[in-house]
Order: C-alpha cells, then structure tokens, then sequence
C-alpha cells in the first residue's frame, strides 16, 4: 500500500512493504522517484530515521528549485544560507522568505537538518558529484573534555566528524524534567486502569513511549525467575518489530527471539512492584478478551475499543491529565529524564548503571567501552530499589 503526503511541488511517498514495515522516498508530481534523493535515503531503510530525513531533504529540495540551484554548482554557503532561513543564526542576506507562516525550527530540528544536509551532500561527493563541496563538509576536530566524559575514562578516537551547518553554541544542558509531585498529581487525575499503568510504567521503567505502546503481552516477564533465564528478578523485554498495528516501534534494535513461547534477547529493563501491581489492575478490570494482537495497551472506548493504543493517544492522555492536574502538557520523555537523573543521583554518579538502567547506550557505544553493568550487581539493584521507594 502507498500513500502520499503532498509537500509543494515534491512530496514524501510512504511505501507499505511486505511484514508490515515502511519505508519513505521523495518523488515528482507525476510519481517518479527523486532519484538523488533515493539514493541517499535507502541507506537509511527500515529506521525512523529515513522518515525524519525524507521530510527535511524533501523541504530542501523543494528551496533548491526555487533558487535554480543545481547539486553540482550549490555552495556552502548556500546551504548555510538554507539554514538561516529555517532558523539558524548566520549573519549574511538571507534572501526571499521561506516556510512563510511556519515556525522557525528549534535547535534540534536545526541539528537533524544539518546532519541530513551533511549526509546529502557527502553521498553525492561520493558519486563524483561537487567534490569540492563534500571536501568541506567533511571536517573532524580533536575530542574534547566532554567528548571524553561522555565515552567514559577517555576510550574516543582521535579525530571527531564535525558539521560545518550544525547551529553553535552550548547544547541546553538541563532537560525538561516533570515538576516535583507529578506523578502523584497525574495518578489522582486519571480513572483508567490503563492510564494508571502508562503513569507507572514510565515513572519507574524509564520506557520511551515508543517502547511502552509497543509491548506485547509476551515481552513481560513479571515474575521471579522467568523461563528466559536472563534476569531473576521481574523484568521485560523490549522488542523492535516493525510491524505492529498502532506503528509504535522501539527506538533501540537489539536481537531477540521467541523460543518455545518465551522471548529472550532484546532490551531487558527490570520492572518495579508498583509497575507489577498496575499491571494486573490493568487486566483484570480492562484488558478486553480475546484480543488477538497480543499487544499490551489497548484503546478502551469508541469503534476502536479492543485495539492496540497508539503514542499519539498516550500522549495526548498525558497532556490532558497534566493540564488537569494543573501541570500543564505533559510529555512522556519527562519521566525518562527524570527516571534517568533519580537513577544517577541514587547510583553516586555511576554513568554505566544510569546508562543501562534507561537503556540509552546504541550498540555501537556499547562496543567502545567495557561492556554492560550487570542487572544483577548490588549498586544496580539499590540504585533502582531506592528511586522505587524500596528497602531491602
């Protein structure tokens, strides 16, 4: 199945494939795919990341025309007059209006733009187009202090791929946290067993919202002692499949299975007891019977009721409930950057547990340092135990 999402002249062409997954490409008005664009996107296939480039190189595209600019004449200057434009600060004439009655991008649309125009252009440099200007996009600098901090004692390569586009200046360094009582406040705001277990469930598990939506009843592990054999204690695993009927999809990929009914592999994220006791509420008063997806969170009302639950309807339930509570909007990767920092603060500052306990690491961070904490180590355990409220 294909569908198409008009953007001018261009447009991003979503393509269903076989097994359920997606795939986006950027073509013509008569339907021809935007061959250089193709090109570049496919190194990007089956990952959210080809659908979050597809609609920034699309934009761009589309401001190349306008100004008659060819991939073998445009300049760095001209792509740093692009990102001025959308937002960035440059100090250069900035020519006729673009994106009229559109906001600006923020700063981490302007970083994801840059990194899609970098890629772009590296790409075509490759195929022997505008070399000189792949040549000067192409820089690296030396590692600095924090370069070192955040790969842990120092284990950086010498040299660091940097991005002429990317928008200078500090990084915001505090990330938005939820305010101080929230999870109470939004837990005697909502009526839904399900809404409770959303609340809990990324209050103490530290879980993207893409990972929560995307459970599978089969995935969770709530008792000691699972036939997985990977952790004792109460856990779950997080899964990316991209075929799941809400299309919410881990961010992460590890490798996982189903062996004689049982998953191992994956993700595995302990699981707290108020994340244990939400969870039976959830099916023992909602979950409906007989549904056939297997999915963990399911739409309660409407011609929907029985099917799997999308982001957008948790978030949109968080928002509701945090404007009732009188929070304001609430979004759920607060309560990852709250999960996170507890974690930190509990552990004494140990980067590893805080890393694996949110499960930030890509496997090829994982590959540069030492290896994973042990879910089992006892600074693990007390460090999870004491942002639950537990003592043991």
């Amino acid at each position: 199945m294909v569908r198409h999402v008009v953007v001018g002249d261009l447009r991003v062409q979503q393509i269903e494939r076989k097994g359920g997954w997606r795939s986006w490409a950027i073509v013509w008005p008569e339907g021809s795919l935007h061959a250089e664009a193709d090109g570049f996107l496919r190194k990007y296939e089956g990952s959210g990341t080809q659908r979050t480039y597809a609609y920034y190189l699309v934009d761009h595209l589309r401001w190349l025309e306008r100004e008659c600019l060819t991939f073998a004449v445009v300049q760095l200057r001209d792509l740093e007059r692009y990102m001025g434009i959308v937002g960035a600060e440059v100090r250069m004439p900035l020519g006729e209006p673009w994106r009229v009655g559109k906001r600006p991008y923020g700063r981490s649309a302007l970083s994801t733009a840059a990194a899609c125009l970098k890629g772009f252009y590296l790409h075509q440099a490759s195929l022997g187009v505008n070399d000189e200007l792949g040549k000067k996009l192409d820089k690296s600098r030396l590692p600095s202090r924090v370069d070192r901090r955040r790969s842990f004692l120092g284990h950086v390569k010498n040299t660091l791929p940097t991005n002429p586009l990317a928008p200078k200046g500090p990084h915001r360094r505090h990330p938005k946290m939820l305010p101080d009582g929230a999870r109470q406040g939004l837990l005697e705001t909502v009526n839904a067993a399900r809404d409770r277990l959303v609340i809990d469930w990324l209050a103490d598990g530290g879980l993207r919202i893409g990972e929560l939506c995307g459970l599978h009843l089969v995935d969770l592990h709530l008792r000691e002692n699972a036939g997985c054999g990977e952790c004792r204690s109460p856990h779950l695993h997080v899964c990316h499949r991209s075929g799941n009927l809400n299309r919410a999809e881990a961010k992460t990929k590890h490798p996982w299975q189903v062996e004689r009914g049982t998953v191992t592999g994956g993700l595995i994220k302990r699981v707290s007891p108020a994340m244990v006791h939400a969870y039976f509420e959830y099916m023992t008063t909602e979950y409906p019977r007989g549904a056939g997806h297997g999915m963990l969170l399911v739409q309660l009302h409407g011609t929907d009721a029985g099917q799997p639950w999308a982001p957008v309807g948790a978030r949109r339930m968080l928002a509701r409930a945090g404007n009732r509570a009188g929070l304001g909007v609430v979004k759920p990767h607060a309560f990852r950057h709250s999960f996170t920092s507890a974690v930190l603060d509990a552990a004494d500052g140990n980067l590893l547990i805080a890393r694996d306990a949110g499960g930030w690491a890509s496997a090829a961070m994982v590959d540069e340092v030492y290896g994973h904490v042990d879910v089992h180590d006892p600074a693990f355990d007390a460090a999870l135990r004491t942002i639950w409220g537990e003592t043991k």
